[in-house]
């Protein structure tokens, strides 16, 4: 079961946080591994990036589909 969204707000950014010190700590390339793909820290900067930017456009087809359908 997934979940509570207000469980995930604040469990992504803290999960993406631990990952991004643990890449800090472990790479030695750490400020150039960002931006690699194939490393942790990619997607720990990548995570919390994507959610709002995903909620922000659900919310916006949502909000249009809603003033179609009433006007």
């Amino acid at each position: 079961v997934l979940p509570s969204l207000p469980t995930l707000t604040v469990l992504v950014p803290l999960l993406s946080l631990a990952g991004l010190f643990y890449s800090a700590s472990v790479d030695e390339t750490f400020p150039r591994g960002c931006t690699s793909t194939n490393s942790l820290c990619f997607y720990s900067l990548l995570l919390p990036v994507t959610i709002p930017v995903y909620v922000f456009f659900h919310l916006w087809t949502w909000m249009g589909i809603k003033l179609f359908r009433h006007n």
